[in-house]
């Protein structure tokens, strides 16, 4: 995998979520399961071998931290193709598409890569459009291809890497449901080198925690093998319930799972609402992240999830990595 690095100051705004695996989409224009829905046009799929598929940053100049693995969020709406046909999915091999991706990879590669090796796929994610359906079913359907390109993206880093350094897999909103994914989807032999899996802007169901044994709450700041899930309201009655109705929690400042506040930045107090396993942030706007089609950012602060714990995630993987390291 060759380094690609695109630097970029633009802020993230959009993070929406998705689900499950199964079943790929190959070819270009297909029609719907559903004999009344539209024609749409399925971009091709990503060739992993291909270095243009991912954006990757060497940072462990001693060999001594960790291999991590990055799913980007969603970044494209609904879009048409030169002949007027729909797509649900981002263009891995559009340009625009990988560079608006990048945004976010290379923001999230400045603080995650130090210390540790980072790798980070495109994907076919599917569009936030695809979240403003009446039913979770059909979002279920829509995004079946996005979790199957993960997948296989995961499986072909695996087969490349150095297995006995400790992994560690994150991932924001789209990508954090695709942590859940690959959870599910790995062997117990790749589990049992996971340090921590980041899911960051997401939920974990107790539907998730019945299909694998591979979900493991974290209850500290240094267990490992462990899922830590968080998402950042202003107030209980804002939360998302397609992204963050999750059965556990975590609060990322001062790693407890019971309500004991924490400071951030000074002026910022972290909350965590141990019943419904959310973050209730004051002190912080989150004015940076404006509202979407009055779905995210409106009382939530979907956006922030990455950016506003960055230095306690960064220092939080390298915690994990050392104690993996040390109890194997």
């Amino acid at each position: 995998m060759k380094m690609i690095l695109e630097a970029s100051e633009k802020v993230f705004l959009l993070g929406i979520c998705a689900f499950s695996l199964t079943n790929c989409f190959n070819g270009h224009v297909r029609k719907a399961q559903d004999a009344n829905a539209s024609v749409s046009y399925i971009p091709e799929a990503p060739d992993y071998d291909d270095s243009i598929m991912w954006i990757t940053a060497d940072g462990d100049q001693h060999g001594t931290g960790a291999d991590v693995f990055y799913v980007v969020s969603t970044w494209e709406e609904d879009w048409m193709t030169a002949d007027s046909i729909v797509c649900h999915y981002a263009d891995v091999w559009n340009p625009k598409h990988r560079e608006r991706m990048a945004i976010e990879m290379n923001k999230a590669a400045g603080y995650m890569s130090p210390g540790n090796r980072f790798y980070a796929p495109f994907y076919r994610h599917t569009t936030i459009d695809a979240f403003m359906m009446e039913s979770e079913d059909s979002v279920l359907n829509r995004a079946r291809m996005a979790m199957d390109d993960v997948c296989a993206a995961f499986d072909y880093f695996q087969a490349q890497r150095d297995q006995s350094r400790p992994l560690i897999i994150a991932g924001f909103s789209q990508g954090g449901m695709a942590v859940v994914e690959l959870l599910k989807h790995m062997s117990d032999e790749t589990y049992g080198q996971l340090a921590a899996a980041y899911v960051l802007g997401y939920k974990v169901t107790p539907e998730d925690t019945l299909q694998t044994k591979h979900i493991k709450a974290a209850q500290g700041a240094d267990d490992t093998g462990v899922t830590i899930c968080y998402n950042t309201v202003k107030d209980v009655k804002y939360i998302n319930s397609i992204i963050a109705a999750s059965c556990i929690g975590i609060n990322p400042v001062n790693w407890r799972t019971d309500s004991t506040p924490a400071t951030l930045h000074d002026t910022i107090t972290v909350t965590l609402e141990p019943e419904r396993h959310v973050l209730v942030v004051t002190g912080y706007s989150g004015s940076e992240y404006p509202a979407y089609k009055n779905f995210i950012n409106v009382g939530d602060i979907h956006s922030c999830e990455p950016w506003l714990y960055s230095e306690c995630i960064k220092k939080n993987m390298a915690l994990r990595a050392k104690a993996w390291r040390m109890r194997n």
